[in-house]
């Protein structure tokens, strides 16, 4: 009599679940995300001990042309990246992004003029603080906050103008409130991405050419919106000098 029973043992097979999917997805996006902020540190110390390449940026009578497309730059790569997904390499993408790190972290030597460096390192710390809590809350919790983080995107596109808008005005009532709102829109925006984040990753294939370009994807939404919260956070507690 022919035995159909299968010889193959399956006790070394591994069940990868959503979780574990989720967390292997979070850890490589968080990864990058500190790569990003190494880039920025790195970048903004160079420009602040160095005469010369601040010079570049800031001259007598403020920005300077390149200073101004330093300053702008973050908002061009936002958009390659965001609305080139399909077209851009992982490399490509990968590139773009430490080239984005690069582009905030000439910004932050701007801002190490402006604050003393105390201020900006406890600031630093708080940010990192709320940010760590929010993200936490957002990975654990049950409730669905898709409409509320839609909400929150749409207001922060509002701010955002406004801003771009009192960057020329120069008004420093309007910049203070535009900060307290950047600060709340950010708080929120950490634990919905996280949310986001933790789905994508559930349900993500690896080891395609989009997996990759996921992960830097969700560093870069991660960086940009803990740098907003943390430039923000100094706008109204940075010491200046």
């Amino acid at each position: 009599m022919e035995n159909n029973k299968s010889n193959y043992s399956y006790d070394n097979v591994i069940e990868v679940t959503d979780t574990d999917s989720s967390r292997k997805y979070l850890a490589k996006v968080f990864t990058w995300m500190f790569v990003a902020l190494g880039v920025s540190a790195a970048t903004a110390y160079a420009f602040f001990a160095n005469i010369t390449l601040l010079n570049l940026i800031v001259g007598p009578t403020g920005f300077t042309m390149l200073g101004y497309g330093v300053l702008f730059a973050p908002l061009a790569f936002s958009l390659v990246i965001n609305f080139g997904f399909n077209r851009i390499s992982y490399t490509a993408m990968i590139g773009l992004f430490m080239g984005y790190a690069v582009a905030i972290g000439i910004t932050l030597s701007i801002l190490g003029l402006i604050y003393t460096a105390g201020s900006m390192f406890t600031v630093f710390l708080s940010a990192s603080a709320v940010f760590a809590v929010m993200a936490v809350a957002g990975y654990t919790t049950q409730q669905d906050l898709t409409k509320f983080g839609s909400i929150l995107f749409t207001v922060f596109i509002g701010v955002f103008v406004v801003g771009l808008i009192n960057f020329f005005m120069k008004s420093a009532q309007l910049d203070y409130i535009i900060s307290i709102v950047f600060v709340i829109i950010m708080i929120g925006l950490t634990s919905f991405y996280m949310q986001m984040l933790k789905r994508i990753g559930a349900g993500l294939e690896y080891g395609s050419e989009e997996s990759k370009k996921l992960v830097i994807i969700g560093a870069f939404m991660l960086y940009t919106t803990f740098i907003n919260l943390f430039m923000s956070m100094l706008r109204i507690f940075g010491n200046r000098r």
